[in-house]
């Protein structure tokens, strides 16, 4: 008997939150998976969607993880004429994990400053994964002092280019 082909696809896109690395410091990183509906999978698949705004809240009791403001955009052949439901945008959308892990995100975040929030969204093994971190705010100072570290290694990296010709 042969095997099964894979189901893992290599043009599957992996969704970054470039801004968050910018404008936090990102401490401790988490995979979760994610709860996604009907054509909400498709349109990720395709890669339409935005985490910059997004954030995630810890609920107590029962401990769950919620992803809130993150915009997954309609799935254009599933149009309105097709008869099938389109998802709404930015609707909370809950996250899975384990209660431990949970409740020491919840701890995490109980410090003054600190927030969740996602890093990346991806397939692993045919299931949407997303990478949350505990982060805190840089201030202007901090994103500056980036944008300045940032600059000097593109110079470096051109001269060396340029010395290596």
């Amino acid at each position: 008997m042969s095997k099964k082909p894979s189901k893992s696809r290599d043009d599957e896109p992996v969704i970054e939150n470039r801004k968050a690395r910018f404008h936090y410091h990102i401490g401790e990183t988490l995979e979760v998976g994610i709860i996604l509906r009907g054509t909400e999978v498709k349109s990720v698949r395709d890669g339409k969607v935005s985490l910059a705004e997004g954030y995630v809240r810890v609920q107590h009791e029962p401990p769950r993880l919620y992803l809130h403001s993150v915009n997954i955009d309609h799935y254009a052949p599933a149009g309105p004429l097709t008869g099938k439901k389109q998802h709404a945008l930015a609707r909370t959308r809950e996250l899975l994990a384990h209660t431990r892990e949970i409740r020491k995100l919840s701890k995490a975040v109980d410090v003054k400053g600190m927030t969740i929030v996602p890093l990346k969204l991806y397939f692993k093994n045919g299931y949407a994964k997303v990478l949350i971190g505990v982060a805190q705010g840089k201030t202007q100072s901090d994103k500056r002092q980036t944008i300045a570290k940032r600059e000097t290694d593109r110079e470096i990296s051109r001269a060396v280019s340029k010395r290596l010709r």
